[in-house]
């Protein structure tokens, strides 16, 4: 336990290196960006008094360095800035989006769990057979089509065609929001006892989810299949087989193990990923996440709104890395010993 709660001091040091970096440079990319944010936020009605003073009050006007310099100290007094879009603070909007976002991603990496690990595991257990081309055929068109291609697919298939899902928004309109703390709808309607809400919630969600989730879907059951027909080639498996085990017991307690080490690597990247791939599925969806958000503030040139989505997209990023390494040490004791030694 010690050696991961050291791997885990090292893995957080190397993130606030991390973290320093992509705020220097998502920094110097949003300024040179071409437009006047000032001139942007104001409109073309406004004069140039009122555009030099926003520029002074947000300190544009100032050299590169020093409006890092003054962005670092607001940070540290936990403060991202004010939107030029919705003329509230960054965290305040953050606060109202970043759950919407990570809901969808949370039940979409469930969704690419659930289903593409069962068929990588199929795939390589019916090895050259009708469910393995089925499976390969369905892991094929999740990795090559874009997620917002399957979310008109769906949209069009079960919510205009066949009606059994809506297709826009987080609850049927007139529905109240649930009062609850956390901003994910099916937690908070579970909470107050809704269980309409929380169905109605879960309806909404099904399709937004699926189209984020094919591709991590088929990049895990490509993986899996991989994976485990590797394993199933290894001389303990073939000692397994001899020794008459049932093939269920081989594949599900011999063979499935050591092929999850790689998947659930490739899992924490598709996972991760998934929040910043998620702003064209809220788009087709009308879904009031994050990744939307952060695609508005980037064409109106709104510098502290671009920052801090960035920011809070790359620390979920580098969590859900820093986790995934320590369930990889936990699952493969090699690992954790080497980098015991290390």
């Amino acid at each position: 336990m010690s050696n991961i709660f050291r791997s885990l001091l090292h893995r957080l040091g190397a993130a606030l290196i991390v973290m320093i970096g992509i705020s220097m440079l998502i920094f110097a990319i949003a300024r040179v960006m071409p437009g006047d944010p000032a001139r942007i936020a104001l409109g073309p009605n406004a004069t140039a008094e009122q555009v030099a003073a926003l520029r002074a009050e947000r300190h544009l006007d100032a050299s590169l360095p020093v409006q890092y310099w003054e962005f670092v100290k607001s940070v540290a007094h936990g403060d991202l800035g004010k939107s030029l879009y919705t003329n509230r603070p960054v965290t305040t909007d953050i606060a109202q989006f970043l759950p919407a976002t990570l809901e969808l991603v949370f039940v979409s990496g469930i969704l690419m769990v659930l289903i593409g690990l069962p068929i990588g595991i199929l795939s390589a257990h019916f090895r050259g057979r009708f469910p393995d081309h089925v499976g390969r055929l369905i892991s094929l068109l999740g990795v090559c089509t874009p997620a917002f291609v399957w979310g008109v697919i769906l949209q069009l298939v079960f919510g205009y065609f066949w009606g059994w899902f809506p297709i826009e928004g987080r609850l049927l309109e007139g529905t109240p929001i649930p009062p609850g703390p956390t901003g994910f709808y099916l937690i908070d309607m579970a909470m107050a006892g809704n269980g309409a809400g929380f169905l109605d919630a879960l309806h909404h969600l099904i399709l937004p989810a699926l189209a984020l989730a094919m591709s991590g879907l088929g990049q895990t059951a490509r993986l899996t299949r991989s994976n485990m027909n590797e394993v199933y080639e290894r001389p303990y498996v073939e000692m397994a087989r001899a020794y008459g085990f049932p093939a269920r017991r081989i594949a599900t307690r011999y063979a499935f193990r050591p092929a999850l080490i790689p998947t659930l690597t490739i899992l924490g990247l598709e996972f991760a990923a998934m929040l910043g791939n998620a702003f064209l599925v809220e788009k087709v969806f009308g879904w009031p996440g994050l990744s939307r958000y952060g695609v508005e503030v980037i064409l109106r040139k709104d510098l502290d709104a671009i920052v801090g989505t960035v920011l809070i997209i790359a620390a979920a990023f580098l969590i859900v890395n820093i986790i995934v390494d320590i369930l990889v040490n936990v699952i493969n004791p090699r690992i954790r010993l080497a980098s015991g030694r290390a």
